[in-house]
């Protein structure tokens, strides 16, 4: 054999090796589990807690039927625009470290610019929803490194056209037709604005460090219910919260875990990852380093998966009032001084709805403060108080943007809990009576209430992404590994 020859058998040899070793990897690859990739996930399977409901019944529900239709529902005028008033003060503390520069502040819009239409046509428009006998108990921004950053990313976009100003002034009519159930967010003060959501959507905004840190650390530890056995509390919470804690208690906490998951899970979602150059806009996706950092068993000592979980719990809670308020929802008008836009609007909703009302796992709010004893109505009236406490928390958020969402859901799973609170009974099952004179939604609670269950059916739909991103990510390494 010359030289030749043994060098073309040498290299058949090698390709031979090369396409076993490649055969291998593939097939080996193949048959990866991805358990290391599922390690934020190890939670998600089986029954929610407190809840008969199953995680795979609710990722179904949502992701096939729920998400879709609410995607479709929240793009419509009438849940669009959210009124609020970002200009309050922090009650709790002083506020001294919110950017200073001119675009991390919020433009209110004058009174004669709130839109409407000819008052005649309001006057014609359904008069009677709201009783006048109707009185229900309601329920440092530190710079980080760059202020620059967040003014470019936390302001809000203020672009309202005139006619959506003119419509506006209709709606405005209309309401204030009708006697308030209650006043929301100083509904007359002039601080109060209409805010096009779809323009200022739940993202990463570069609001970070000690301020949203005091924010957060003041509603876990605070105003959430303690565990009498656990001295570690908040995002941190450990420990069996059936041993330590009562139900109400418990419901309060995976409440608040569940919406604080959800956010979080909003700004891993919408990311902005800086150009590669340094001189483009960046460009927004799913940052999973940043999902795994907040919900990986290993980076958050054991913690993140119970998070996802509490999600999904709370994800029900509001599932749950909806339902309850379906008789009173489909009676309700939707005006937007639009005839054809205000019947797609309902016959959206009446679609929803539908699909809520056919689901048969809700959380059984009959099992809260049972029995009339001096320690639940003392309980039931912390209750409030804490959810109250923390909804004027929100005021202290430094950042516009998450202000606005902090606001409007919390407003919304306030408005979730009155309803489930409301009725002639907590029974499973039981609904909101559409004629009570004893309840009424403003049209600011409904649009809250709409837009906090979309954020959390939002979250649900992104937790597939994210799972199936860190599934080849881990396969990705694996396959780099064998080479």
């Amino acid at each position: 054999m010359n030289l030749l020859d043994f060098n073309l058998v040498g290299s058949i040899w090698i390709c031979c090796i090369l396409v076993v070793t490649v055969h291998g990897s593939i097939s080996s690859a193949q048959n990866w589990s991805g358990d290391a990739a599922d390690r934020c996930f190890c939670k998600l399977r089986g029954e929610v807690d407190d809840c008969s409901c199953k995680v795979e019944t609710l990722d179904s529900l949502n992701n096939n039927k729920i998400y879709p239709r609410l995607k479709s529902l929240l793009s419509r005028n009438y849940f669009r625009y959210f009124k609020v008033n970002l200009q309050k003060q922090c009650p709790f503390w002083s506020d001294d470290s919110r950017c200073a520069l001119r675009d991390c502040h919020v433009n209110v819009c004058q009174e004669d610019e709130v839109p409407i239409k000819k008052k005649k046509e309001r006057e014609e428009h359904e008069k009677t929803k709201y009783s006048e006998h109707n009185n229900v108990e309601g329920l440092e921004k530190d710079l980080s490194e760059s202020c620059a950053e967040e003014r470019e990313l936390s302001a809000l976009d203020t672009t309202i056209s005139k006619e959506k100003m003119a419509e506006f002034q209709t709606w405005r009519e209309h309401d204030e037709s009708l006697p308030m159930f209650c006043e929301i967010d100083d509904e007359d003060s002039n601080g109060m604005e209409y805010v096009d959501l779809l323009l200022n959507p739940e993202r990463y905004t570069g609001y970070k460090g000690a301020s949203p840190h005091k924010v957060w650390r003041s509603i876990y530890e605070e105003n959430c219910f303690k565990p009498e056995n656990n001295l570690k509390y908040g995002p941190e919470l450990v420990g069996d919260l059936e041993s330590t804690m009562c139900l109400e208690k418990r419901v309060f906490y995976r409440l608040i875990s569940g919406l604080h998951t959800s956010i979080n899970i909003h700004l891993c979602d919408q990311y902005l990852f800086p150009d590669k150059s340094g001189f483009g806009p960046g460009t927004w996706g799913h940052n999973l380093e940043e999902f795994q950092k907040r919900f990986d068993p290993e980076l958050t000592k054991g913690l993140g998966p119970q998070r996802l979980k509490n999600l999904y719990f709370t994800y029900l809670i509001e599932l749950r009032a909806i339902t309850k308020a379906i008789p009173y929802l489909e009676r309700e008008t939707f005006y937007t001084g639009d005839i054809k836009e205000d019947e797609e609007i309902m016959e959206g909703v009446s679609d929803f709805l539908s699909v809520a009302g056919s689901f048969q796992h809700h959380f059984d709010e009959s099992k809260l403060f049972k029995g009339n004893t001096d320690e639940m109505k003392q309980l039931k009236a912390e209750f409030v108080q804490h959810f109250r406490n923390i909804s004027r928390i929100m005021d202290c958020v430094g950042c516009d943007k998450c202000k606005l969402w902090g606001k409007l859901q919390t407003l919304g799973m306030g408005t979730a809990l009155k309803i489930l609170f409301s009725g002639d009974s907590m029974n499973p099952g039981s609904t909101i009576n559409a004629k009570s004179k004893n309840f009424q939604l403003t049209r600011t609670e409904i649009v809250a209430l709409f837009n906090a269950f979309g954020r959390l059916s939002s979250s649900i739909h992104a937790l597939e992404t994210f799972r199936s991103l860190a599934r080849m990510d881990e396969q990705k390494s694996f396959e780099c590994g064998l080479w």
